[in-house]
C-alpha cells in the first residue's frame, strides 16, 4: 500500500454498503436500483453484485468512506432494497 493510500484510510476509513437478498424485489429492479443509486455502477457490475446476493444472501456493493456509505445505503433504502452498513477490515 502507497503512503498516501495508507493516510487516506486512516483519515477516512473504509465502509463496506452491504445488499441483502428479499423475496419482494425483482431482478431487474434490483440491477436498475444499483446502477441509479451508485453512480458509475456498470450493468455487468450491478448484475454481478444482484446476482452475488441473490446467491449466498449478501453482497459488497462497495467500500467507501461512512459518509458516502451512509448515502448510497439510503438511496438503495429508498428504492425498496435492503442494505447495511459494516466497517471494512
Amino acid at each position: 500500500m502507497r503512503d498516501d493510500d495508507s493516510v487516506r484510510r486512516r483519515i477516512l476509513p473504509p465502509y463496506k454498503v452491504i445488499l441483502h437478498n428479499d423475496d419482494h424485489n425483482q431482478m431487474d429492479h434490483v440491477v436498475q436500483s444499483l446502477r441509479k443509486s451508485v453512480p458509475g455502477m456498470s450493468l455487468s457490475r450491478a448484475a454481478a453484485v444482484m446476482w452475488e446476493a441473490h446467491v449466498n444472501g449478501k453482497a459488497v456493493v462497495l467500500a467507501c468512506p461512512l459518509e458516502l456509505a451512509e448515502l448510497y445505503q439510503q438511496r438503495l433504502l429508498s428504492c425498496g432494497l435492503t442494505a447495511t452498513i459494516e466497517r471494512d477490515a
